[in-house]
């Protein structure tokens, strides 16, 4: 199974026998590409914003809710990870599924469900009802990253796909730039009001946004190119041609995976397993930690955490794009990848050891979070390169479910630490080795492979 978006319906859109491809990649390809992104890109950003800020805003609950709870750092970083359990074992059904009954339909039921439980959490007693939450959140939500990067195949060809996969990703340092001042103010004005604590609000003030969009998907996103009222016809001939000479160089690489089989066996997509939890690491332990990192650095009203912690987001937000722009401009993958695990592992080693220096332990932790997210980026540029088809579908998946079991590793090893150790100096030093690790698998990727 192809591309839908080179699927029969999309037939009609081919370019009349003998005219010349080249009108495909001229200067208007360049304004349909603008046009469609403007259209989708806000929206799906909007959309992942707060499916972001609902899977870690536990970050920030739990500067108060482990008080409140009684629970120890090791059962938050054990119900954190726990996340990416329930991820595992539904992310691949969740996109093949995607595949068959279109975007729209997987994308609204993904925020209703994430949304509804995210509301919940504000009623958690008992660390097993945390834990069983935050596997049923993992499971709702399966999917929905993946499917956004396998719908941007439907709409943008290699070439700019870096692009709009940076713009897209710019979704996660910037639900911290907004949700860590946010979270932070509602925990510091919220408390005790109406009887519920401050983490309880920000559970179900965070929470509501993602029912409310889930409302408005049919409205504003289309499955396919060929789908779309608001493309001429000339622009979806445009389109269908790009893609379609996508799919022809995957075809004269051997990627073009039209099964699930074939594509479990391609050493290819192992590679990106591996890659994908080396960044899933440093993503995830930054972002379920980076409040108590900025809190160990002296600082205690969450208010103020919540500003503080913005910077290294916003950082994170400004490399990601800027990276992924140069990585489009030369048309190189692999060792822009390979820099963002060095800036991440070279930033956060650096915030242990400047601990004592709270402005230069939080420069370094700026660095280091820009790093991560420079390389979570680039890592997700690589598996559309060279996979198709269903094979694609399904491969995307499996990255993300295991390579996700970084998520679950790097919270719970830092809880872990922090509770034999009193400090997040060892899970830090841990999350910034596996960086390393990162970039040596990035070396070894062949470069005619990732490199278009």
């Amino acid at each position: 199974m192809r591309n839908p978006a080179l699927s029969p319906d999309a037939a009609a859109l081919a370019q009349p026998a003998g005219a010349p491809y080249t009108d495909a990649l001229g200067s208007a390809s360049q304004a349909v590409y603008r046009k469609i992104a403007w259209k989708i890109l806000p929206f799906l950003i909007i959309c992942y914003l707060f499916a972001y800020l609902d899977r870690v805003n536990v970050g920030f609950a739990k500067l108060r809710m482990l008080e409140d709870l009684g629970f120890s750092e090791t059962a938050y970083g054990f119900g954190a990870g726990l996340f990416f359990i329930g991820y595992l074992i539904f992310e691949a059904p969740s996109n093949v599924w995607m595949m068959k009954v279109g975007a729209r339909k997987t994308i609204m039921r993904i925020m209703l469900l994430w949304g509804l439980l995210s509301m919940g959490f504000a009623f958690v007693q008992t660390p097993t009802q945390f834990y069983v939450l935050r596997f049923l959140l993992g499971a709702a939500e399966a999917g929905f990253f993946p499917g956004i990067v396998l719908y941007l195949t439907f709409w943008f060809p290699s070439r700019v796909r870096g692009r709009m996969l940076g713009l897209f990703m710019a979704a996660i340092p910037l639900s911290g730039v907004i949700g860590a001042p946010l979270s932070g103010w509602i925990m510091h004005s919220m408390h005790d009001s109406s009887g519920l604590a401050g983490w309880q609000w920000l559970f179900l003030m965070e929470g509501c946004p993602s029912v409310l969009m889930a409302l408005l998907v049919p409205w504003l996103l289309t499955d396919t190119p060929a789908q779309a009222r608001w493309l001429t016809e000339d622009e979806k001939r445009s389109v269908h041609a790009d893609l379609e000479a996508d799919a022809k160089a995957k075809d004269k690489m051997g990627g073009f995976h039209p099964t699930i089989l074939v594509m479990l066996k391609d050493a290819r997509v192992w590679a990106m397993v591996a890659l994908c939890i080396c960044q899933a690491i440093g993503n995830y332990g930054v972002s379920f930690w980076l409040p108590s990192l900025v809190k160990d650095l002296g600082y205690q009203d969450p208010l103020i955490i919540g500003l503080l912690s913005a910077i290294p987001f916003l950082a994170g937000a400004v490399a990601l794009n800027l990276i992924a722009r140069s990585s489009d401009r030369r048309l190189e993958r692999r060792w822009h990848l390979i820099f963002g695990f060095i800036v991440s592992a070279t930033g956060l080693a650096g915030s242990a050891l400047l601990h004592a220096s709270p402005i230069a332990a939080l420069a370094a932790l700026t660095v280091g979070t820009a790093g991560v997210y420079m390389a979570t980026t680039m890592m997700w540029m690589l598996p559309s390169l060279f996979l198709g088809g269903v094979g694609m579908a399904a491969a995307i998946g499996v990255i993300n479910s295991l390579g996700g079991l970084g998520g679950f590793v790097s919270p719970y090893m830092m809880g872990i630490v922090k509770d034999a150790t009193h400090s997040t100096a060892g899970g830090i030093y841990f999350i910034a080795g596996i960086a390393v690790v990162g970039a040596v698998l990035a070396y070894r990727l062949p470069k005619h492979l990732v490199n278009r």
